[in-house]
C-alpha cells in the first residue's frame, strides 16, 4: 500500500522541493499551501494534491488533513515546514512581527502535530517530521526572534517523543544549514527600518555576509532527502542535520566554550 505524506508550506523553497520528491519516490502526497488557487504545476502531477491549510487556522489544518485522508484512505508522515523569518535588532521588533514569528513556526507547528495525533494514535504509527534549523542549537546575530521559535521546537519535539513513542508515533527534527531558498526575500521580513540608528551600521555589514552564505547554500532537493529520509528510515533516531555548516558547526559547538563560539560569529559575520 502506497504511503501518504502531508507536507505544510509546500508553494515554495524546502517544503515544494520534499513534494517532489516523495512523489517520484512513489508517495501519495497532500502539498498543502495557502494560497492552492495559486498553484500550477503540484496539482498536475499523479497522487497529488494540494490542500489549503494556513498552521494559524485550526479549522483550514483539519479540512486539509481530512481532504487527504478522505482522497488517499491515511496519512503516515506530516512534516511540519511552513515557516516564516523574522531577522533584525530585537528593539525594531514590532508586536505584530513577534505574534507572527512565534504563530506560525511555534503555535501554527503545534497545532499540525495536535489535529494529527488522534489519526496516528488511531493506526498506532505515524512519523512527524519538524523542519527545525541549526539555529535551533546555535545562534547568529539578529535572529533572536527566529532563533527562539527554532529552539522552541526543538525543545518541544524531543520532549513530546516520549510520550508518543510508546504509542508507536515517532518524532523527528530535520536541521538546515543555509540553503539557497526564499527565506532570503519572499519569506523572510525584517525589523531593520523600525531599528533605532545605533544598530543600522553593524546590522547592514551583517546581513550583507549572511546574505552571501544563504546565496551559495544547500540547494533545498538535498533537505528534501533529508526529510525523506527521517520519514522512512524507520529508525529512532531524533535529529538530522543537513548541509556541511550546519553539520560542522553544530559539531564544533558541541567542544567550544560559549565565550569562543562567539568570537567566531563575531568573526564571520561582522567581516568588513
Amino acid at each position: 500500500m502506497k504511503k501518504t505524506v502531508l507536507i505544510t508550506g509546500s508553494s515554495t523553497g524546502i517544503g515544494r522541493a520534499a513534494a517532489h520528491y516523495f512523489q517520484e519516490q512513489g508517495w501519495n502526497v497532500a502539498a498543502t499551501m495557502r494560497t492552492p488557487s495559486k498553484e500550477r504545476e503540484l496539482n498536475q502531477l499523479a497522487d497529488v494534491i494540494c490542500p489549503a491549510l494556513d498552521v494559524t487556522s485550526e479549522d483550514s489544518i483539519k479540512g486539509a488533513i481530512e481532504a487527504t485522508i478522505q482522497k488517499f484512505g491515511r496519512i503516515d508522515v506530516i512534516v511540519n515546514n511552513a515557516g516564516y523569518g523574522l531577522t533584525g535588532p530585537f528593539e525594531g521588533a514590532t508586536e505584530d512581527q513577534i505574534k507572527r514569528q512565534f504563530e506560525t513556526n511555534v503555535f501554527g507547528l503545534m497545532r499540525v502535530t495536535k489535529a494529527i495525533l488522534p489519526h496516528f494514535r488511531s493506526q498506532k504509527s505515524g512519523v512527524i517530521v519538524n523542519v527545525a534549523s541549526m539555529g535551533g542549537r546555535i545562534v547568529f546575530p539578529l535572529y533572536s526572534l527566529y532563533h527562539g521559535t527554532k529552539w522552541a521546537v526543538e525543545g518541544f519535539s524531543e520532549s513530546l517523543r516520549f510520550e508518543i513513542e510508546p504509542l508507536g508515533i515517532r518524532i523527528k527534527i530535520v536541521e538546515p544549514g543555509a540553503i539557497k531558498t526564499d527565506f532570503y526575500d519572499r519569506s523572510n521580513d525584517s525589523t531593520l527600518p523600525n531599528s533605532p540608528n545605533d544598530y543600522q551600521a553593524d546590522a547592514k555589514i551583517a546581513f550583507k555576509n549572511m546574505n552571501e552564505a544563504g546565496a551559495t547554500g544547500t540547494d533545498p532537493k538535498v533537505v528534501a532527502k533529508a526529510i525523506f529520509k527521517a520519514a522512512s528510515d524507520g529508525s529512532n533516531k531524533l535529529r538530522y542535520p543537513v548541509g556541511p555548516d550546519a553539520k560542522s558547526l553544530l559539531w564544533l559547538r558541541r567542544f567550544i566554550s560559549d565565550s569562543t563560539f562567539a568570537r567566531l560569529v563575531r568573526m564571520t559575520v561582522y567581516k568588513a
